[in-house]
């Protein structure tokens, strides 16, 4: 039986690429041929892991190499807790509309219930169920603060037993893991980081990512690379004042490619999704 290809993440995650997997699909087959053998896919900044699982996908010779740096293998492993969760919560709410704002009484059944679960919490999960469309809270105190809607999905997740198959899962510090690879012929980077200047509050570690920490990564980015960026931050800025005036590493950047797609954050909010690469 062949593992299902999944256009999406089996649960929520901020900045999920699932909008650009044509064209990444596209990309990794321009990069690499064939089958990938002998070749190494490095998704730096890991995230959902649906860009690492997309690459095992199309390229299944290809060492794919996922670092999971958000820990998202812990959510997808707590599937069954987080079904059986929505479950309560949907039979809890059952008078409650959909989309629609808790009242007290119901809000106060909700926060009792989710204190006493005995499982584990999927807090990106219960963002996404009883906050307003996009926002993420990083903690159960920060969800009950909130104002809380009624957004339970009405069916469980799959349970996504095969999302990580054959992809090797590892956690590290980005600085730390690139200059093991960065530089050798036959291995892609796929780079996809919190974008500078934007909140970053659904990420693991809200406050890792900064100017520094983004001037460090690019002066570690090497050909072949496929990186993700909006207009949310400046990188497409940063990019052409780099190459303009020939800034330090700029010959790493010469002749790269961009692409583009709009895409709409929350009602009246709208901005672009950029994909670089070089190959």
């Amino acid at each position: 039986m062949t593992a299902p290809q999944y256009r999406q993440a089996p649960l929520p995650f901020t900045g999920q690429k699932r909008r650009f997997l044509t064209l990444y699909k596209r990309l990794l087959h321009e990069c690499i041929p064939a089958d990938g053998a002998g070749w190494t896919v490095l998704d730096v900044f890991g995230g959902s892991g649906l860009l690492a699982h997309t690459a095992h996908r199309e390229l299944p010779a290809a060492t794919v190499i996922y670092n999971d740096f958000e820990d998202y293998a812990t959510r997808l492993a707590h599937i069954d807790d987080t079904n059986r969760l929505r479950r309560e919560l949907l039979a809890a709410l059952a008078d409650v509309p959909h989309n629609g704002r808790l009242p007290p009484a119901a809000r106060a059944v909700v926060h009792d219930l989710i204190r006493g679960f005995d499982g584990f919490l999927d807090y990106d999960v219960l963002s996404a169920w009883l906050l307003f469309s996009g926002k993420v809270a990083s903690s159960l105190d920060s969800i009950m603060r909130n104002s809380n809607y009624n957004r339970v999905r009405q069916t469980d997740y799959p349970t996504a037993a095969h999302y990580l198959d054959g992809i090797t899962v590892i956690r590290a510090d980005y600085r730390d893991l690139l200059p093991h690879y960065t530089g050798q012929p036959r291995v892609l980077l796929v780079l996809d980081p919190p974008y500078v200047n934007t909140t970053q509050d659904g990420y693991h570690k809200a406050d890792y990512f900064g100017m520094v920490a983004f001037l460090q990564l690019m002066r570690m980015v090497r050909p072949p690379f496929i990186m993700f960026s909006s207009t949310r931050s400046e990188f497409l800025a940063w990019l052409a004042l780099t190459l303009q005036e020939h800034l330090d590493g700029w010959q790493h950047f010469a002749g790269c490619r961009t692409a583009s797609l709009k895409a709409t954050l929350n009602q009246g909010a709208t901005y672009e999704d950029n994909v670089v690469y070089k190959f």
